[in-house]
Protein backbone atom coordinates (compact mmCIF):
# COMPACT_ATOMS: atom_id res chain seq x y z
CA UNK A 1 0.00 0.00 0.00
CA UNK A 2 1.37 3.10 -1.36
CA UNK A 3 1.90 5.96 1.93
CA UNK A 4 1.31 9.39 1.04
CA UNK A 5 4.17 11.92 1.62
CA UNK A 6 3.33 14.92 4.26
CA UNK A 7 3.08 17.23 0.65
CA UNK A 8 0.51 15.20 -0.14
CA UNK A 9 -1.91 15.36 2.64
CA UNK A 10 -1.74 19.34 2.71
CA UNK A 11 -4.74 21.21 1.72
CA UNK A 12 -4.41 25.13 1.58
CA UNK A 13 -5.64 26.61 4.83
CA UNK A 14 -5.50 23.71 7.40
CA UNK A 15 -3.91 24.35 10.27
CA UNK A 16 -2.42 22.64 13.58
CA UNK A 17 -1.53 25.31 15.89
CA UNK A 18 -2.29 28.95 15.78
CA UNK A 19 0.06 31.36 16.93
CA UNK A 20 -0.59 34.15 19.13
CA UNK A 21 -0.89 37.56 17.98
CA UNK A 22 2.30 38.94 19.66
CA UNK A 23 4.93 36.85 17.92
CA UNK A 24 6.89 39.46 15.79
CA UNK A 25 7.36 39.83 12.30
CA UNK A 26 10.15 37.95 10.57
CA UNK A 27 11.58 41.38 9.08
CA UNK A 28 11.88 42.70 12.35
CA UNK A 29 14.11 40.20 13.16
CA UNK A 30 16.15 39.33 10.57
CA UNK A 31 17.63 41.51 8.13
CA UNK A 32 16.28 42.19 4.69
CA UNK A 33 19.14 40.66 2.58
CA UNK A 34 18.45 37.02 4.70
CA UNK A 35 15.14 36.82 4.10
CA UNK A 36 12.88 35.23 1.43
CA UNK A 37 11.48 36.46 -1.71
CA UNK A 38 9.27 33.38 -1.98
CA UNK A 39 7.84 31.57 0.81
CA UNK A 40 9.12 28.10 1.81
CA UNK A 41 6.77 25.07 0.55
CA UNK A 42 5.41 24.37 3.95
CA UNK A 43 2.82 21.23 4.31
CA UNK A 44 -0.53 22.47 5.09
CA UNK A 45 -1.90 19.98 7.81
CA UNK A 46 -4.36 19.68 11.18
CA UNK A 47 -3.02 18.09 14.14
CA UNK A 48 -4.48 14.61 13.79
CA UNK A 49 -3.76 14.50 9.85
CA UNK A 50 0.23 15.29 11.44
CA UNK A 51 0.19 12.66 14.47
CA UNK A 52 -1.07 10.00 12.42
CA UNK A 53 1.37 11.00 9.37
CA UNK A 54 4.40 10.47 11.25
CA UNK A 55 3.02 7.63 13.51
CA UNK A 56 2.58 5.80 10.47
CA UNK A 57 6.38 6.28 9.50
CA UNK A 58 7.44 5.25 12.74
CA UNK A 59 5.71 2.16 12.25
CA UNK A 60 7.21 1.29 8.65
CA UNK A 61 10.82 1.50 10.33
CA UNK A 62 13.12 -1.00 11.62
CA UNK A 63 15.11 0.08 14.90
CA UNK A 64 16.83 -1.01 18.10
CA UNK A 65 13.10 -0.98 19.87
CA UNK A 66 11.37 -3.20 17.03
CA UNK A 67 14.15 -5.78 15.59
CA UNK A 68 17.30 -7.55 15.72
CA UNK A 69 19.80 -5.18 13.90
CA UNK A 70 23.32 -6.80 14.03
CA UNK A 71 25.16 -4.54 12.10
CA UNK A 72 28.99 -5.17 12.02
CA UNK A 73 31.27 -2.43 13.09
CA UNK A 74 28.35 -0.27 14.19
CA UNK A 75 27.64 -1.90 17.78
CA UNK A 76 24.01 -1.18 17.91
CA UNK A 77 23.30 -1.05 21.32
CA UNK A 78 20.15 -1.26 23.74
CA UNK A 79 18.84 2.33 24.47
CA UNK A 80 17.63 2.42 28.03
CA UNK A 81 14.86 4.70 28.42
CA UNK A 82 16.05 5.89 31.60
CA UNK A 83 18.93 7.55 29.74
CA UNK A 84 16.30 9.38 28.03
CA UNK A 85 14.84 10.96 31.04
CA UNK A 86 18.27 11.71 32.68
CA UNK A 87 18.23 13.84 28.86
CA UNK A 88 15.37 15.48 29.44
CA UNK A 89 16.79 16.85 32.66
CA UNK A 90 19.05 18.96 30.70
CA UNK A 91 16.67 20.36 27.78
CA UNK A 92 16.56 23.78 29.16
CA UNK A 93 20.24 24.35 29.43
CA UNK A 94 20.90 26.93 26.90
CA UNK A 95 24.80 27.41 24.64
CA UNK A 96 25.04 30.67 25.38
CA UNK A 97 24.27 31.19 28.94
CA UNK A 98 27.38 32.12 31.69
CA UNK A 99 28.98 29.37 32.53
CA UNK A 100 28.68 30.04 36.08
CA UNK A 101 24.73 29.15 35.71
CA UNK A 102 25.55 25.91 34.45
CA UNK A 103 27.86 24.30 36.92
CA UNK A 104 26.13 21.31 36.59
CA UNK A 105 26.17 20.18 32.76
CA UNK A 106 30.50 21.30 33.01
CA UNK A 107 30.86 18.82 35.64
CA UNK A 108 29.24 16.35 34.11
CA UNK A 109 31.53 16.66 30.86
CA UNK A 110 34.29 16.96 33.29
CA UNK A 111 33.32 13.86 35.35
CA UNK A 112 32.43 11.70 31.75
CA UNK A 113 36.39 12.99 30.49
CA UNK A 114 37.59 11.22 33.44
CA UNK A 115 35.83 8.55 33.06
CA UNK A 116 36.68 7.73 29.15
CA UNK A 117 40.65 8.75 30.08
CA UNK A 118 40.66 6.07 32.87
CA UNK A 119 39.06 3.99 30.57
CA UNK A 120 41.24 4.27 27.48
CA UNK A 121 44.73 4.98 29.40
CA UNK A 122 44.78 8.50 27.82
CA UNK A 123 46.00 11.95 29.86
CA UNK A 124 43.32 14.23 28.04
CA UNK A 125 40.81 14.91 26.20
CA UNK A 126 38.13 16.59 24.18
CA UNK A 127 34.18 15.90 24.36
CA UNK A 128 33.83 18.39 21.22
CA UNK A 129 33.71 16.24 18.09
CA UNK A 130 30.39 15.85 16.66
CA UNK A 131 30.70 11.72 15.82
CA UNK A 132 33.20 9.02 15.34
CA UNK A 133 34.46 10.21 11.92
CA UNK A 134 34.31 13.73 13.06
CA UNK A 135 36.82 12.34 15.62
CA UNK A 136 38.83 10.75 13.02
CA UNK A 137 39.52 14.18 11.36
CA UNK A 138 40.13 15.80 14.55
CA UNK A 139 42.64 13.61 16.07
CA UNK A 140 44.20 13.09 12.44
CA UNK A 141 44.53 17.34 12.42
CA UNK A 142 45.67 17.17 16.34
CA UNK A 143 48.60 14.73 14.74
CA UNK A 144 49.03 17.27 12.03
CA UNK A 145 49.94 20.18 14.52
CA UNK A 146 52.20 18.04 16.41
CA UNK A 147 54.09 17.46 13.50
CA UNK A 148 54.07 20.93 12.07
CA UNK A 149 55.30 22.25 15.70
CA UNK A 150 58.21 19.76 15.47
CA UNK A 151 59.46 20.91 11.94
CA UNK A 152 58.58 18.03 9.82
CA UNK A 153 55.19 18.91 9.12
CA UNK A 154 56.34 19.02 5.31
CA UNK A 155 58.40 15.31 5.49
CA UNK A 156 55.46 13.39 7.47
CA UNK A 157 53.25 13.17 4.38
CA UNK A 158 51.79 9.72 4.47
CA UNK A 159 49.22 7.73 6.69
CA UNK A 160 49.30 4.05 7.11
CA UNK A 161 45.86 2.02 6.83
CA UNK A 162 45.24 -1.31 7.04
CA UNK A 163 43.29 -3.03 4.05
CA UNK A 164 40.50 -3.81 6.35
CA UNK A 165 39.85 -0.80 7.75
CA UNK A 166 37.09 1.45 8.40
CA UNK A 167 36.28 3.41 4.94
CA UNK A 168 36.19 6.23 6.90
CA UNK A 169 39.91 6.24 7.73
CA UNK A 170 41.60 6.87 4.66
CA UNK A 171 39.13 9.21 3.85
CA UNK A 172 39.77 10.93 6.69
CA UNK A 173 44.01 11.01 6.27
CA UNK A 174 43.15 11.89 2.56
CA UNK A 175 40.71 15.12 3.94
CA UNK A 176 43.62 16.49 6.35
CA UNK A 177 46.16 16.33 3.36
CA UNK A 178 48.04 13.14 3.56
CA UNK A 179 48.40 10.81 0.96
CA UNK A 180 47.02 7.16 2.26
CA UNK A 181 49.04 3.88 1.85
CA UNK A 182 47.19 1.10 2.18
CA UNK A 183 48.82 -2.09 4.71
CA UNK A 184 47.85 -5.70 3.71
CA UNK A 185 46.42 -8.15 6.17
CA UNK A 186 48.24 -11.47 6.90
CA UNK A 187 46.59 -15.00 6.39
CA UNK A 188 45.54 -14.68 9.80
CA UNK A 189 43.38 -11.59 9.15
CA UNK A 190 45.69 -9.11 10.90
CA UNK A 191 47.94 -6.45 9.83
CA UNK A 192 51.10 -8.19 7.91
CA UNK A 193 54.32 -7.10 10.30
CA UNK A 194 56.61 -7.35 7.84
CA UNK A 195 54.49 -5.16 5.22
CA UNK A 196 54.27 -2.37 7.90
CA UNK A 197 57.98 -2.58 8.64
CA UNK A 198 58.55 -1.51 4.83
CA UNK A 199 56.50 1.03 4.70
CA UNK A 200 57.45 2.68 7.88
CA UNK A 201 60.11 5.75 7.60
CA UNK A 202 60.30 9.19 8.12
CA UNK A 203 57.83 10.29 5.71
CA UNK A 204 55.15 8.59 7.67
CA UNK A 205 52.70 10.82 10.12
CA UNK A 206 50.35 8.03 11.43
CA UNK A 207 49.21 4.76 11.32
CA UNK A 208 45.56 4.24 12.00
CA UNK A 209 44.17 0.95 13.43
CA UNK A 210 41.35 -0.52 15.16
CA UNK A 211 41.48 -3.16 17.50
CA UNK A 212 39.95 -5.59 17.67
CA UNK A 213 39.75 -4.63 13.78
CA UNK A 214 37.14 -5.03 11.61
CA UNK A 215 36.93 -9.20 10.82
CA UNK A 216 36.67 -9.13 14.81
CA UNK A 217 39.99 -10.39 15.65
CA UNK A 218 42.51 -8.55 18.41
CA UNK A 219 45.63 -7.64 16.93
CA UNK A 220 47.85 -9.42 18.62
CA UNK A 221 51.26 -8.35 17.95
CA UNK A 222 50.09 -4.34 18.56
CA UNK A 223 52.96 -4.15 21.16
CA UNK A 224 55.50 -4.96 18.79
CA UNK A 225 53.49 -2.72 16.03
CA UNK A 226 53.40 0.16 18.88
CA UNK A 227 57.18 -0.44 19.36
CA UNK A 228 57.74 0.38 15.37
CA UNK A 229 55.87 3.30 15.58
CA UNK A 230 57.78 4.90 18.14
CA UNK A 231 61.40 4.19 16.80
CA UNK A 232 60.16 5.86 13.60
CA UNK A 233 58.58 8.43 15.00
CA UNK A 234 55.07 7.65 13.84
CA UNK A 235 51.73 8.10 15.94
CA UNK A 236 49.31 5.40 16.29
CA UNK A 237 45.88 6.76 15.96
CA UNK A 238 43.10 4.62 17.50
CA UNK A 239 39.47 4.60 16.05
CA UNK A 240 37.16 3.17 19.01
CA UNK A 241 34.34 1.73 16.71
CA UNK A 242 34.95 -1.89 18.36
CA UNK A 243 35.98 -0.37 22.32
CA UNK A 244 33.05 -2.33 22.84
CA UNK A 245 34.82 -5.48 22.92
CA UNK A 246 37.93 -4.61 25.26
CA UNK A 247 36.33 -2.10 27.62
CA UNK A 248 37.57 -2.32 31.14
CA UNK A 249 39.46 -5.03 29.97
CA UNK A 250 42.73 -3.58 27.57
CA UNK A 251 43.28 0.21 27.53
CA UNK A 252 44.34 1.74 24.31
CA UNK A 253 47.04 3.57 25.80
CA UNK A 254 48.41 0.96 27.38
CA UNK A 255 49.05 -1.19 24.23
CA UNK A 256 50.69 2.01 22.54
CA UNK A 257 48.26 4.25 21.00
CA UNK A 258 48.81 8.30 21.04
CA UNK A 259 45.29 9.10 20.10
CA UNK A 260 42.16 7.57 20.09
CA UNK A 261 38.76 8.64 19.38
CA UNK A 262 35.39 7.26 21.17
CA UNK A 263 32.01 6.60 19.68
CA UNK A 264 29.33 7.57 22.27
CA UNK A 265 26.88 6.63 20.46
CA UNK A 266 28.48 3.00 19.33
CA UNK A 267 30.13 1.82 22.88
CA UNK A 268 28.09 4.18 25.65
CA UNK A 269 24.78 3.65 25.05
CA UNK A 270 23.44 6.10 22.14
CA UNK A 271 22.28 3.56 19.49
CA UNK A 272 23.87 4.48 16.39
CA UNK A 273 22.74 3.67 12.45
CA UNK A 274 19.45 6.16 12.79
CA UNK A 275 21.21 9.37 11.29
CA UNK A 276 22.67 10.92 14.65
CA UNK A 277 22.89 12.66 17.51
CA UNK A 278 26.81 11.05 17.30
CA UNK A 279 29.50 11.91 19.69
CA UNK A 280 32.73 11.18 19.19
CA UNK A 281 35.27 12.40 21.75
CA UNK A 282 39.35 12.15 21.34
CA UNK A 283 41.81 11.26 23.86
CA UNK A 284 45.35 12.07 23.32
CA UNK A 285 48.58 11.28 25.00
CA UNK A 286 49.94 13.87 27.46
CA UNK A 287 52.73 15.04 24.43
CA UNK A 288 49.44 15.98 22.24
CA UNK A 289 47.26 17.45 24.81
CA UNK A 290 48.14 20.95 23.63
CA UNK A 291 47.01 20.87 20.42
CA UNK A 292 43.04 19.76 21.41
CA UNK A 293 40.86 21.89 20.45
CA UNK A 294 39.07 24.55 22.59
CA UNK A 295 37.44 25.07 24.87
CA UNK A 296 38.25 22.32 27.10
CA UNK A 297 36.16 21.91 30.07
CA UNK A 298 38.49 22.42 33.17
CA UNK A 299 38.15 22.55 36.95
CA UNK A 300 39.51 25.57 39.38
CA UNK A 301 39.34 26.86 42.55
CA UNK A 302 36.02 28.87 41.65
CA UNK A 303 34.08 25.54 39.77
CA UNK A 304 34.30 24.23 36.39
CA UNK A 305 35.12 26.79 33.76
CA UNK A 306 35.58 26.23 29.47
CA UNK A 307 39.48 26.80 29.09
CA UNK A 308 40.27 29.14 25.99
CA UNK A 309 43.78 29.35 26.88
CA UNK A 310 45.18 26.91 24.76
CA UNK A 311 47.62 28.68 22.13
CA UNK A 312 48.63 25.42 20.14
CA UNK A 313 45.30 24.53 19.91
CA UNK A 314 43.67 23.44 16.46
CA UNK A 315 40.98 25.68 17.42
CA UNK A 316 36.95 24.78 17.28
CA UNK A 317 35.65 21.86 15.81
CA UNK A 318 32.09 21.88 16.64
CA UNK A 319 29.86 24.93 17.56
CA UNK A 320 29.09 25.03 21.34
CA UNK A 321 30.42 21.59 23.01
CA UNK A 322 28.90 18.73 20.72
CA UNK A 323 26.07 16.54 20.94
CA UNK A 324 25.76 17.62 24.96
CA UNK A 325 22.70 15.19 25.38
CA UNK A 326 24.49 12.72 23.74
CA UNK A 327 26.86 13.06 26.63
CA UNK A 328 24.45 13.23 29.09
CA UNK A 329 23.24 9.44 27.88
CA UNK A 330 26.99 8.04 28.19
CA UNK A 331 27.80 9.38 31.59
CA UNK A 332 23.93 8.06 32.74
CA UNK A 333 25.40 4.60 31.04
CA UNK A 334 28.95 4.85 32.83
CA UNK A 335 27.17 5.82 36.33
CA UNK A 336 24.67 2.95 36.13
CA UNK A 337 27.04 0.02 35.44
CA UNK A 338 30.66 0.76 37.03
CA UNK A 339 33.48 -0.59 35.57
CA UNK A 340 32.01 -4.28 36.58
CA UNK A 341 28.74 -3.63 34.48
CA UNK A 342 31.58 -2.38 31.94
CA UNK A 343 33.43 -5.58 31.81
CA UNK A 344 30.22 -7.68 31.84
CA UNK A 345 29.17 -6.04 28.74
CA UNK A 346 32.22 -6.43 26.83
CA UNK A 347 32.50 -10.03 27.80
CA UNK A 348 28.63 -11.07 27.10
CA UNK A 349 29.18 -9.22 23.24
CA UNK A 350 32.25 -11.15 22.77
CA UNK A 351 30.20 -14.49 24.04
CA UNK A 352 27.27 -13.58 22.02
CA UNK A 353 29.50 -12.90 18.62
CA UNK A 354 31.09 -16.25 19.38
CA UNK A 355 28.36 -17.98 19.56
CA UNK A 356 26.34 -17.11 16.98
CA UNK A 357 29.09 -17.48 14.82
CA UNK A 358 28.63 -21.46 15.89
CA UNK A 359 25.63 -21.31 15.05
CA UNK A 360 26.16 -19.91 11.54
CA UNK A 361 29.18 -22.79 10.66
CA UNK A 362 26.29 -25.33 11.96
CA UNK A 363 23.91 -23.69 8.93
CA UNK A 364 26.41 -23.96 6.21
CA UNK A 365 27.84 -20.30 6.55
CA UNK A 366 32.19 -19.99 6.49
CA UNK A 367 34.07 -17.64 8.42
CA UNK A 368 37.47 -17.07 6.64
CA UNK A 369 38.92 -15.83 9.23
CA UNK A 370 38.21 -17.79 11.98
CA UNK A 371 40.38 -16.90 15.15
CA UNK A 372 39.27 -16.56 17.91
CA UNK A 373 36.90 -13.41 17.04
CA UNK A 374 35.60 -10.94 19.48
CA UNK A 375 32.04 -8.87 19.31
CA UNK A 376 31.85 -9.22 15.97
CA UNK A 377 32.88 -11.98 12.72
CA UNK A 378 32.82 -11.89 8.97
CA UNK A 379 30.65 -15.15 7.77
CA UNK A 380 30.26 -15.89 4.02
CA UNK A 381 27.39 -17.83 2.14
CA UNK A 382 28.38 -20.81 0.18
CA UNK A 383 29.38 -20.73 -3.12
CA UNK A 384 26.78 -19.26 -5.50
CA UNK A 385 24.60 -17.44 -2.77
CA UNK A 386 24.93 -13.44 -3.02
CA UNK A 387 25.50 -11.59 0.24
CA UNK A 388 22.69 -8.87 -0.98
CA UNK A 389 20.26 -11.84 -1.61
CA UNK A 390 20.28 -13.19 1.87
CA UNK A 391 20.20 -9.37 3.27
CA UNK A 392 16.83 -9.07 1.48
CA UNK A 393 15.80 -12.22 2.41
CA UNK A 394 16.53 -11.44 5.87
CA UNK A 395 14.38 -8.59 6.12
CA UNK A 396 11.12 -10.46 4.44
CA UNK A 397 11.75 -13.15 7.73
CA UNK A 398 11.78 -9.90 10.09
CA UNK A 399 15.64 -9.04 10.94
CA UNK A 400 17.45 -6.35 9.91
CA UNK A 401 20.46 -7.87 8.14
CA UNK A 402 24.09 -7.72 9.23
CA UNK A 403 26.50 -5.48 7.05
CA UNK A 404 26.98 -6.13 3.72
CA UNK A 405 30.27 -6.46 1.18
CA UNK A 406 32.91 -5.29 4.26
CA UNK A 407 35.24 -5.53 4.44
CA UNK A 408 36.05 -5.42 1.08
CA UNK A 409 39.09 -8.36 1.79
CA UNK A 410 36.39 -11.03 2.30
CA UNK A 411 34.46 -11.97 -0.81
CA UNK A 412 30.28 -11.44 -0.34
CA UNK A 413 31.24 -11.08 3.03
CA UNK A 414 28.47 -10.90 5.94
CA UNK A 415 29.44 -8.89 8.76
CA UNK A 416 27.47 -10.27 12.12
CA UNK A 417 27.69 -8.34 15.58
CA UNK A 418 24.86 -9.27 17.97
CA UNK A 419 26.14 -6.69 20.63
CA UNK A 420 25.75 -7.63 24.31
CA UNK A 421 22.16 -7.30 25.27
CA UNK A 422 20.87 -9.92 22.35
CA UNK A 423 18.65 -13.37 24.26
CA UNK A 424 19.97 -16.01 23.21
CA UNK A 425 16.58 -17.12 21.78
CA UNK A 426 17.32 -14.50 19.62
CA UNK A 427 20.57 -15.23 18.28
CA UNK A 428 19.64 -18.67 18.22
CA UNK A 429 15.75 -17.54 15.49
CA UNK A 430 18.26 -15.26 13.74
CA UNK A 431 20.62 -18.35 12.87
CA UNK A 432 17.48 -20.19 11.80
CA UNK A 433 16.44 -17.85 9.96
CA UNK A 434 19.89 -17.75 7.65
CA UNK A 435 19.40 -21.10 7.07
CA UNK A 436 16.53 -21.38 6.27
CA UNK A 437 17.21 -18.47 3.26
CA UNK A 438 20.05 -21.16 2.38
CA UNK A 439 16.72 -23.38 1.83
CA UNK A 440 14.82 -21.06 -0.33
CA UNK A 441 14.69 -20.91 -4.26
CA UNK A 442 17.25 -19.02 -6.02
CA UNK A 443 14.51 -16.83 -7.78
CA UNK A 444 12.63 -16.22 -4.07
CA UNK A 445 15.94 -15.41 -2.76
CA UNK A 446 16.75 -12.77 -5.93
CA UNK A 447 13.03 -10.84 -5.57
CA UNK A 448 13.02 -10.49 -1.75
CA UNK A 449 11.75 -9.29 0.17
CA UNK A 450 8.14 -9.22 -0.96
CA UNK A 451 6.22 -7.09 2.11
CA UNK A 452 8.17 -4.45 2.96
CA UNK A 453 6.67 -0.99 2.61
CA UNK A 454 8.83 -0.93 -0.49
CA UNK A 455 10.91 -3.82 -2.65
CA UNK A 456 13.75 -4.17 -3.55
CA UNK A 457 15.33 -0.63 -4.67
CA UNK A 458 17.48 -0.18 -7.70
CA UNK A 459 21.14 0.96 -5.61
CA UNK A 460 22.89 1.37 -8.54
CA UNK A 461 20.74 4.07 -9.92
CA UNK A 462 19.52 5.41 -6.50
CA UNK A 463 22.97 6.51 -6.22
CA UNK A 464 23.41 7.38 -9.52
CA UNK A 465 20.31 9.45 -10.23
CA UNK A 466 18.98 10.55 -6.60
CA UNK A 467 16.31 12.35 -6.57
CA UNK A 468 16.77 14.81 -3.73
CA UNK A 469 13.45 16.80 -3.63
CA UNK A 470 9.64 16.11 -3.88
CA UNK A 471 9.15 19.04 -6.05
CA UNK A 472 9.34 19.19 -9.41
CA UNK A 473 11.87 21.41 -10.89
CA UNK A 474 10.21 25.26 -11.59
Amino acid sequence: MSFPLIFERSRKGRRGLKLVKAVPKAEDLIPKEHLREVPPRLPEVDELTLVRHYTGLSRRQVGVDTTFYPLGSCTMKYNPKLHEETARLFADLHPYQDPGTAQGALRLMWELGEYLKALTGMDAITLEPAAGAHGELTGILIIRAYHEDRGEGRTRRVVLVPDSAHGSNPATASMAGYQVREVPSGPDGEVDLEALKRELGPHVAAIMLTNPNTLGLFERRILEISRLAKEAGVQLYYDGANLNAVMGWARPGDMGFDVVHLNLHKTFTVPHGGGGPGSGPVGVKAHLAPYLPVPLVARGEGGFYLDFGRPKSIGRVRSFHGNFLALVRAWAYIRTLGLPGLKKAAALAVLNARYLKELLKEKGYRVPYDGPTMHEFVAQPPQGFRALDLAKGLLELGFHPPTVYFPLIVKEALMVEPTETEAKETLEAFAEAMGELLQRPKEWLENAPYSTPVRRLDELRANKHPKLTYFDEG
